[in-house]
């Protein structure tokens, strides 16, 4: 029988509160976009520990492009919280937010945004540019950029290749 340290055994514990663990429950969401054929991003938004919001990217189903995950899990948060300012949540996304998420994240005061994959072209929380800190506008998020970054930039490679043999093979016929 092999005997473990406590040390060990807290090592083997997942900590649910982690950026990790967090970012994987994101990935899930993203998943569940992919399967529906929408570009795979996941969200979630967490205060105190606990999961007020999952959403996932919804824009070709609900055919309005504001349904990125981080609104629907944004408006999820607030209906949860029965107030608009979610200044102790926490935010995490599989990829860095765009221009309009990060506008509404400002918004809502949300204290920490973690992402998986940054976005150079079009991110705004440091990649094309960085509303998250913003020094004119009235709030400021912390940003964790690369938590599970090799999954997120998977799942959205494995996304679009699929997209654009489908095309190709629509356009050959």
């Amino acid at each position: 029988m092999v005997s473990h340290s406590p040390e060990e055994n807290e090592d083997a514990r997942i900590e649910l509160t982690s950026d990790t663990f967090l970012m994987s429950q994101a990935l899930r969401q993203a998943q569940k976009a992919y399967l529906a054929g929408e570009v795979p991003i996941g969200a979630m938004i967490v205060r105190e520990g606990r999961i007020l919001a999952r959403a996932h990217n919804q824009v070709e189903t609900l055919r309005d492009a504001t349904a990125h995950a981080e609104m629907l899990a944004l408006t999820q948060a607030q209906e949860a919280l029965g107030d608009w300012r979610l200044t102790d949540c926490d935010l995490f996304v599989t990829k860095e937010p765009c221009p309009m998420c990060a506008g509404a994240i400002v918004h809502c005061r949300i204290r920490r945004v973690v992402f998986g994959c940054g976005d150079p072209k079009g991110g705004a929380a440091g990649g094309l540019l960085n509303l998250l800190q913003q020094p004119t506008l009235n709030h400021h998020s912390e940003i964790t950029g690369g938590v599970l970054e090799e999954e997120s930039v998977h799942l959205l490679k494995t996304f679009f290749h699929e997209a654009r043999l489908k095309k190709k093979a629509g356009s050959d016929g």
